[in-house]
């Protein structure tokens, strides 16, 4: 069962990818490359879209509203080309407070591991712009 969707109401799913489930302290995103992200003529996918597939579904499984990334520690492990959809498994796997550390692995379409990161979150009690 999907949980509602409390964060990032209004980002791309072009750009960082498709919900496919939320649940408690775990999210699921898609993302099917376009071909404009691309980084050269051999269709390279650049790095920025997989990071922010990652991201996204970090935020996700956190999923409130005012959740932000504090910090990454990220690995790309295997190139990815734009014909690959791509899926990011996030798992918290700590909370202290207001502070979530969540795992993010981004397995292309053969199922491998092609980007792993461990990301710092935190639910702020208002939106950091205000």
């Amino acid at each position: 069962m999907t949980d509602k969707q409390n964060t990032h109401l209004l980002i791309s799913e072009k750009l960082v990818g498709s919900v496919v489930t939320i649940e408690k302290n775990k999210a699921r995103v898609e993302l099917t490359p376009l071909k404009e992200m691309a980084a050269d003529n051999l269709g390279l996918l650049h790095g920025g879209f997989i990071f922010g597939l990652a991201d996204y579904a970090a935020m996700l499984a956190v999923n409130r509203p005012y959740v932000v990334l504090g910090k990454a520690e990220v690995k790309f492990i295997k190139p990815v080309t734009i014909n690959e959809n791509l899926v990011a498994v996030a798992k918290i796997i700590d909370i202290e407070g207001c502070k979530y550390e969540v795992n993010v692995n981004v397995y292309n379409c053969k199922d491998e591991i092609v980007f792993n990161g461990t990301f710092v979150c935190f639910d702020k009690n208002k939106h950091v712009l205000e």
